[in-house]
Order: C-alpha cells, then sequence, then structure tokens
C-alpha cells in the first residue's frame, strides 16, 4: 500500500475514532460474507457501522491516552463496530449476533472514551438501553405532579359523589 493512501486510511479512522464516543473491536476471522453482511444490516438499522481495519494503521489512528489500552486488542484480524449512539444497543446487537453466529470474538472497547475490556463487555450487555433510562428518569419526574393532581382532584370527586348522593336523598323523599 502507498504512502498516500495509507495516511488517507490513517485520517479516515483518526475521524471514525474521534466523531463516534463508542466502538468495539472484535476477531472477524471465522465469519463468512453473509455474516457479515448481515451484521452490517443489523448494525444500520440501530444507527451504528463496521469497518474492517489494519491493526497497524488503526494503532496510528487511536487517539493518545488510548493508545496503550488498545495495543494488545490490535493483533489478529481486527474489525470495529462503532456508534455516536446507544453503546447499549450496539452492544446487545454484537452479543446477540456472537450467540447465534457462534464467530464473533469481542476483544476490546471504548465506551464513551473510556477503555473497556473484553471481560467488561458483558457488563455493558447487561445494562438498561439509553432509552430505557430516559423514560425511567421521565416516570421519576411525573410520579410527583401526578400525585399532587391526585390530590387536588380527590375533593373535587367527592364532593361531587356528595352532591349526587343529596340529591338523590331529597329525591326519595
Amino acid at each position: 500500500m502507498k504512502k498516500e493512501v495509507k495516511a488517507q486510511r490513517i485520517d479516515e479512522l483518526k475521524e471514525l475514532f474521534e466523531t463516534n464516543g463508542t466502538y468495539y473491536l472484535f476477531n472477524y476471522n471465522k465469519m463468512t460474507v453473509a455474516q457479515a453482511t448481515a451484521l452490517r444490516k443489523n448494525l444500520r438499522k440501530q444507527g451504528s457501522a463496521l469497518k474492517i481495519v489494519k491493526n497497524r494503521l488503526a494503532l496510528r489512528s487511536v487517539p493518545g491516552p488510548l493508545a496503550d489500552d488498545l495495543r494488545p486488542v490490535f493483533s489478529k484480524p481486527t474489525a470495529v463496530a462503532y456508534t455516536g449512539g446507544d453503546a447499549v444497543l450496539l452492544a446487545k446487537t454484537l452479543r446477540e449476533f456472537q450467540v447465534q453466529n457462534k464467530v464473533l470474538v469481542v476483544k476490546g472497547g471504548v465506551v464513551e472514551g473510556t477503555y473497556i475490556g473484553s471481560e467488561r463487555f458483558d457488563e455493558i450487555v447487561k445494562l438498561p438501553g439509553r432509552m430505557d433510562l430516559v423514560a425511567k428518569v421521565g416516570g421519576l419526574m411525573a410520579a410527583p405532579m401526578s400525585g399532587f393532581l391526585r390530590c387536588i382532584r380527590a375533593p373535587l370527586g367527592d364532593f361531587g359523589i356528595l352532591l349526587n348522593q343529596l340529591k338523590a336523598k331529597k329525591e326519595s323523599a
């Protein structure tokens, strides 16, 4: 590969690593073309992507503080699954593919700027997704307001029931 092409690839990878805060590195050695295509399709549906990288070029393009942590990970054939969105959703998609096809081996990655080893990947998969957390926070924020409204409406509802009972009592008497 010529120096100009290498420099261009390194720049592309630098941009990929800088713009996407989350990426997982995995060994794709036993993956067939059909499986890789299926994985790319699944990742695209959720706003993520997959890129096969050359280890030496990828090491040159990794941001400085992470280079030492990622150096041992860039051995053997390496692919990068990356996203600018939900890190947990990407991890769950990779785990699902790994369980179905038994060909993908996660070697490590970076989650929102922090290095994680392959042993911590399982912990990330078990976390709830970003949208689940947002829904829980929204529910927690709305709970006091709905309770307050129920407290305000309760006396008015009771007053209405009381008036209906009085009306019924007067009509029967």
